[in-house]
C-alpha cells in the first residue's frame, strides 16, 4: 500500500501531467501542419476554447500541482495565461479576442510596476545588506537571506531575487574560492558526476532541439533556449553551493544546506534525540526532510534528528516548511554525530545554569 506522502506526490504528478498535455495539445494545434489541418474555416470556437485553457484550465492545474490557492496567485496566473496566449496562438486566429490578451498585459504591467518598487527598495538597502553579510560568521547561503530579511519585509519577488543572486554568484563568481573545512554531504556519492551528466545532457538537447524547433516556431525555440540556459546556470550554481558549504556548527546551532535547494538552521536545544540504525530511512512521511546526496537512487541516511518542535526548512524561492525529523547522510557520520551530541550537551548545560 502507498503511504499518504506517496499518494500526495502521485496526485501532484497527475496535475502536472494534465497541465503538460493541455499545453502540448494547444501547441500542436497551432504550430504543426497536422494541427492546422484540423482547424475549421470558422475557428472562433476553437480559439475560444484555447483561451479558456490558457486563462482558466492551466492556472487551475498549476495551483493544484503547487497545492497553493490565493487570490494573488490566481490573478497573476490569469494575466500570465493571457500574455502566453498572445504569443502562442497565431495573431490571425486571435484577432477577434485581442481584448482578452490586452487585459492580461494591463494586469502584468500593473504588477510589474509594483514589483519594480520592491526591487527599488532592495537596491536602496543593498549596501547595508552587503555590510551585514561581511560581518556575519555564517556562510553566504545563510547570511545573505538573513541580512535581506532584516531590512526588507518578506516578499515573493525578494525571495526570487535572493535565489537568483545566490545562483549567479555561485555559478560565475565562486570558482576561485576553496571549500571551507567541515563535514561534507556529497563526496562519498556520485552527486557531482550526476550533476555534470545532467548539464551535459541539457546542453546537447538544447543544441539539437533548438536547431530543429527554430524552423517550426521562433517563439517556442527562444523560450526553450532561455529555460535550458537558466537550468544549466542553476545546476552549476547549485553544484558550487554544495561544494563550498559544508555543515557549519557554532555554539548554539548546526547550519545544514544542500546547495540552493534546501537549508535549515537546527538549534541544538530543539533536538530531542538522535537515532542511528539501518531502518531509520525506510519509513518517511510528510514530517520528514532529508539532506542526502542522491543520484540514480537515494542512499540510506546515517542519522535521524528528532526535534522537540518542528524545524523550518527553506527551499527554493524562500518557501518554508516545517519538519519534525531530519535525515542526514554525511562523509563523516561519526564526527557529525559527535558534533550534534556535544551541541546538545552544551545547550543543556547552559539551560541548567540559567
Amino acid at each position: 500500500m502507498m503511504t499518504a506522502t506517496e499518494t500526495v506526490q502521485k496526485g501532484s504528478k497527475v496535475w502536472l501531467l494534465l497541465l503538460a498535455l493541455v499545453l502540448l495539445s494547444n501547441l500542436v494545434l497551432y504550430h504543426t501542419d497536422f494541427g492546422l489541418s484540423l482547424l475549421p474555416e470558422e475557428a472562433k470556437a476553437v480559439v475560444l476554447g484555447s483561451l479558456f485553457d490558457f486563462v482558466i484550465t492551466i492556472p487551475v492545474l498549476f495551483m493544484l500541482y503547487q497545492k497553493k490557492f490565493s487570490a494573488k496567485s490566481a490573478i497573476l496566473l490569469f494575466a500570465t495565461g493571457c500574455v502566453a496566449a498572445r504569443f502562442l496562438i497565431p495573431k490571425s486566429f486571435l484577432e477577434p479576442f485581442l481584448f482578452v490578451t490586452w487585459a492580461g498585459v494591463a494586469i502584468e504591467s500593473a504588477l510589474f510596476l509594483l514589483e519594480l518598487a520592491v526591487i527599488f527598495v532592495l537596491v536602496k538597502y543593498l549596501p547595508k545588506i552587503v555590510r551585514r553579510v561581511k560581518e556575519s560568521p555564517l556562510p553566504l547561503i545563510f547570511s545573505f537571506p538573513k541580512a535581506v530579511d532584516e531590512y526588507i519585509p518578506n516578499h515573493q519577488l525578494i525571495q526570487l531575487l535572493c535565489t537568483d543572486f545566490l545562483m549567479f554568484y555561485y555559478a560565475f563568481f565562486s570558482w576561485k574560492k576553496k571549500p571551507k573545512e567541515g563535514i561534507t554531504l556529497y563526496k562519498n556519492s556520485s552527486y557531482v558526476v550526476f550533476q555534470l551528466m545532467l548539464i551535459h545532457a541539457i546542453v546537447i538537447e538544447t543544441i539539437g532541439l533548438h536547431w530543429w524547433l527554430h524552423e517550426k516556431s521562433m517563439v517556442l525555440s527562444l523560450i526553450l533556449l532561455f529555460l535550458n540556459v537558466y537550468s544549466v546556470i542553476f545546476l552549476l550554481g547549485d553544484l558550487q553551493a554544495v561544494r563550498l558549504n559544508p555543515v557549519y556548527v557554532d555554539d548554539e546551532a548546526m547550519y545544514l544546506s544542500f546547495g540552493l535547494l534546501k537549508r535549515a538552521e537546527i538549534r541544538f536545544e530543539d533536538i530531542e534525540g538522535v537515532k542511528e540504525n539501518p531502518e531509520i530511512g525506510k519509513k518517511r512521511d510528510k514530517d520528514t526532510i532529508d539532506f542526502i546526496a542522491g543520484d540514480f537512487e537515494t542512499p540510506e541516511p546515517h542519522l535521524m534528528l528528532v526535534m522537540k518542535k518542528p524545524v523550518a526548512v527553506v527551499s527554493l524561492l524562500g518557501v518554508k516548511k516545517e519538519y519534525r525529523k531530519v535525515l542526514i547522510r554525511s562523509d563523516a557520520p561519526s564526527e557529525l554525530k559527535q558534533a550534534v551530541l556535544d551541541g546538545m550537551e552544551r545547550c543543556g548545560r547552559d539551560n541548567r545554569e540559567d
